[in-house]
C-alpha cells in the first residue's frame, strides 16, 4: 500500500477475527519487470597511489553522447601534507594524545568510572575544559547549534561536509534500561496472557538482553518512555535538520527510528514482514525453485493457485480474482516483489500483524487483541516519520535512516521504504542503510533496487559494516535460533563489497541510484574508487558518497575531499556531560581500530615531524 494511505489505515483495522487469505481484486496490482542481468565479477582492489591525475580514459555522465577522453582520479592516502592541511599542530598533538590512551586496556574498560571521578575532583568547569582538549574535542563538535558551525565552515573548506547528529543520550543503569525495554516491547495482550500468542522468540523482548547498548560500540541507543519523550526527541530531530539546511546546500541528517515511537510495534511488524517472506519461500520450495536468487525466483500462476486451493486457502475462482493485476495476466508469475505488493495492498494495522499459518492456510493475529493506546501509537511513529520527512524536503536535507538489531530491522527498511516511495520520486532524500555483515544483505539490497527501478524512484543507501555484532551473536545462542550474521570479518569485507558493486552497476545504469559508503576501510574506498573509475562514473555527478566519523580517519576524508568526492564527517554535537555515554563508546571503538592498525597514529607522528623540521612549528590552516 502507498504511504499516504499507511497511516490512516491505522485507524480503520480490526483484528478481532481470525480469517482467510483474502486479496482484494481491485487492489492487487504488480508491475513486473525483467531483473538487470549482470555478470558477477570479482572484486578488483587495485592500489590507488597517486595523487596527480594521470590522463587516461575515464567515460562521463554523457558517454553515450561522447567519447572525450576525461582523467581517471587516483587518491595518495598517504600524503600527509594534503591529509591534515585542515589541522593545526596543536589538533595533531590532540590526536596523537588521544588515539595512545585508546589503546590503554585500564583506561578504555573504565573510562566511565574515570570521567565520573575526574568530575568530581576537578569540578564541572575543569572537568569540560579537560574533556574539550581531550575525548569531546576530537570527537564531538560542539554543544549546540552555533558552537559547531566554525568546525563545520572549516572542513567545507577543505571539501568535507557533515551528517549531523546529536549525540544526547540518557545515562541509566542496566536495570532502568532492561525495565524500559521490557515495559515497551512487551503488549498488554502478551502481559495479560503469557504464551498465548503466534511469535516467534526472535521478536519477543527478552530481559537478559533488555539493555541494548550491550555488546554495542558505535551506535546511539534510544529506550521509550512515553509519547511525549518520543515527541520530544523528534523535535530534536528536527532542530538538528534545520541546523543542516543552515549549515549547507547539500547536507545529511541522521535519526533513529526506535527514538520515534514504541519499540512493540517494530518488533511485531518484523516478525509479520519475515513470516510473509518465509511464506514465499515455503510456495517456492514447493515449486523446485528455492535455490535461485531471490529475484529470480518466479512462481507460475497456475501451480500457486493449485498450492492456494489445496492448503484450503480459498476456493480456486476466489484465487484466481486475487491475482488480476495490471501485468500478471501477461507475465504468468509472481517474484517476491509482486508477492509483497500483494501483501501491503491488501493488509492494514492491526490487520498487518496478520501471519498465515502454513498448516491450516488461514491468516491469523499476531497477538490476540490491540489496546485503543498501541493503535494511537503505531499511528504516532509513522506520522512523525512522514513530519521529519517532509521538514527535510523543506530544508533541502537528505535523511538517513539508521540500521538497528535484526529483530527490528525488517519493520524499518520497510517503513524507510515507504518513505522513499512517496519523497523520492524527484531527487533521493531519504536513505535507508544496510547493514552487510548480515547474510541477508545482499537480498535486501537488490529487492529494494529493483523496486525502485519498477517504481521510478530515486533508491538511496548508505552501506555500513554493522554495529550490532556481538550482541546479535550472543541472543541469538542463547535464545536459539540461526546467527544472522556472516561467519568472519572476510565474508562481511565481501558482502560490502558484493552490494557496492551492485549499486555502482545500478548508478552506472541509470543514475537514479545513490550511495554512502560509510567505512573507515581504506581497502573499501580504493576498491569503490577503482570501480568508479571503470565505470566512468564522476565525482562531479554526487552519486557516490564517502562516510567517516568525525574525528577517525582524516588521511581518507580530506584527501577525498580535495580531489572533490562528496565526502562527510558524522559530525555528533551536544553538552559535555550529555555525550558521556557517546564518548564512552568512540573510546571503546579506537581501541580496537587502534590495536589492529597503526597507520593513522603513524601517520599523524610523520605529518607532524615534517611541520616542524620544515620550520612550521606554529603551522595553522589557511581557508
Amino acid at each position: 500500500m502507498s504511504y499516504t494511505k499507511f497511516v490512516p489505515a491505522l485507524v480503520r483495522a480490526n483484528t478481532g477475527s481470525i480469517g482467510k487469505l483474502r486479496l482484494s481484486p481491485a487492489r492487487c496490482r504488480s508491475t513486473v519487470a525483467s531483473a538487470k542481468s549482470q555478470e558477477e565479477k570479482e572484486p578488483q582492489m587495485d592500489e590507488c597511489t597517486v595523487v596527480e591525475a594521470v590522463p587516461v580514459e575515464l567515460i562521463s555522465q554523457t558517454r553515450s553522447l561522447s567519447n572525450t577522453p576525461l582523467s581517471k582520479i587516483h587518491i595518495d592516502f598517504d600524503n600527509t601534507q594534503e591529509a591534515y592541511r585542515s589541522k593545526g599542530n596543536i589538533e595533531l598533538l590532540r590526536s596523537l594524545l588521544v588515539f595512545k590512551l585508546c589503546t590503554i586496556d585500564v583506561l578504555v574498560e573504565k573510562n566511565k568510572e574515570l570521567m565520573d571521578l575526574s568530575k568530581k575532583l576537578l569540578g564541572k568547569w575543569m572537568f569540560e575544559r579537560m574533556m574539550k582538549m581531550t575525548f569531546y574535542g576530537q570527537f564531538v563538535a560542539g554543544e549546540d547549534h552555533n558552537s559547531i558551525k566554525p568546525l563545520i565552515q572549516k572542513n567545507q573548506a577543505f571539501g568535507v561536509g557533515a551528517v549531523l547528529d546529536y549525540s544526547v543520550e540518557e545515562d541509566l543503569t542496566q536495570e532502568e534500561a532492561e525495565k524500559k525495554e521490557m515495559d515497551s516491547c512487551v503488549s498488554e495482550a502478551e502481559k495479560e496472557s503469557p504464551g498465548d500468542d503466534h511469535r516467534e522468540k526472535k521478536y519477543k523482548a527478552h530481559r537478559q538482553f533488555g539493555d541494548r547498548r550491550g555488546g554495542v560500540i558505535s551506535a546511539r541507543t534510544y529506550f521509550y518512555a512515553d509519547e511525549a519523550k518520543c515527541d520530544n526527541q523528534m523535535e530534536t530531530f528536527m532542530n538538528c535538520i534545520k541546523a543542516s539546511g543552515g549549515a549547507s546546500s547539500d547536507g545529511f541528517s541522521a535519526i533513529k527510528m526506535t527514538a520515534l515511537g514504541r519499540p512493540q510495534f517494530l518488533l511485531q511488524f518484523s516478525e509479520v514482514l519475515v513470516k510473509w517472506r518465509r511464506f514465499f519461500n515455503f510456495l517456492a520450495a514447493q515449486q523446485g525453485i528455492s535455490e535461485m536468487m531471490v529475484l529470480e525466483q518466479k512462481l507460475e500462476l497456475e501451480q500457486l493457485k493449485e498450492s492456494l486451493t489445496e492448503m484450503g486457502v480459498g476456493a480456486k475462482d476466489d484465487i484466481e480474482n486475487w491475482f488480476t493485476g495490471e501485468k500478471l495476466g501477461l507475465s504468468g508469475t509472481i517474484d517476491m516483489l509482486d508477492w509483497n505488493s500483494l501483501i501491503n495492498d491488501t493488509t492494514k494495522i492491526s490487520n498487518l500483524l496478520m501471519v498465515p499459518n502454513l498448516e491450516t492456510g488461514h491468516l491469523e493475529p499476531l497477538l490476540n487483541k490491540f489496546s485503543a493506546e498501541e493503535e494511537r501509537q503505531m499511528k504516532r511513529m509513522l506520522q512523525r516519520m512522514d513530519i521529519l520527512a517532509k521538514h527535510a524536503m523543506d530544508h533541502g536535507v537528505r535523511l538517513m535512516v539508521d540500521a538497528e538489531q535484526t529483530y527490528f530491522q525488517p519493520a524499518i527498511s520497510r517503513l524507510t521504504l515507504e518513505m522513499q516511495r512517496k519523497f523520492n520520486r524527484e531527487k533521493p532524500v531519504i536513505f535507508n542503510t544496510y547493514q552487510c555483515y548480515l547474510k541477508e544483505a545482499y537480498d535486501n539490497v537488490t529487492l529494494d533496487v529493483e523496486l525502485s527501478r519498477r517504481e521510478g524512484w530515486y533508491f538511496g543507501a548508505k552501506l555500513v559494516r554493522g554495529a550490532y555484532m556481538y550482541q546479535e551473536r550472543a541472543r541469538a545462542e542463547e535464545i536459539g535460533y540461526e546467527d544472522p550474521i556472516n561467519p568472519d570479518y572476510e565474508a562481511t569485507n565481501r558482502m560490502y563489497h558484493r552490494c557496492l558493486e551492485y549499486v555502482l552497476e545500478e548508478i552506472d545504469h541509470s543514475r537514479k541510484a545513490n550511495v554512502m559508503v560509510a567505512t573507515h576501510n581504506e581497502d573499501t574506498v580504493k576498491f569503490t574508487l577503482e570501480k568508479m573509475n571503470e565505470m566512468g562514473l564522476s565525482p562531479t555527478e554526487n552519486k557516490v558518497y564517502f562516510g567517516q566519523l568525525l574525528g577517525m580517519c582524516d588521511q581518507i576524508s580530506f584527501p577525498l575531499g580535495q580531489a572533490g568526492f562528496p565526502v562527510y564527517k558524522y559530525v555528533p554535537y551536544g553538552p559535555v556531560n550529555e555525550v558521556i555515554p557517546y564518548l564512552s563508546r568512540r573510546a571503546q571503538e579506537n581501541r580496537g581500530f587502534m590495536k589492529g592498525s597503526q597507520r593513522e597514529r603513524s601517520l599523524l607522528w610523520k605529518e607532524l615531524k615534517r611541520r616542524l623540521l620544515g620550520g612550521q612549528i606554529l603551522y595553522k590552516p589557511v581557508y
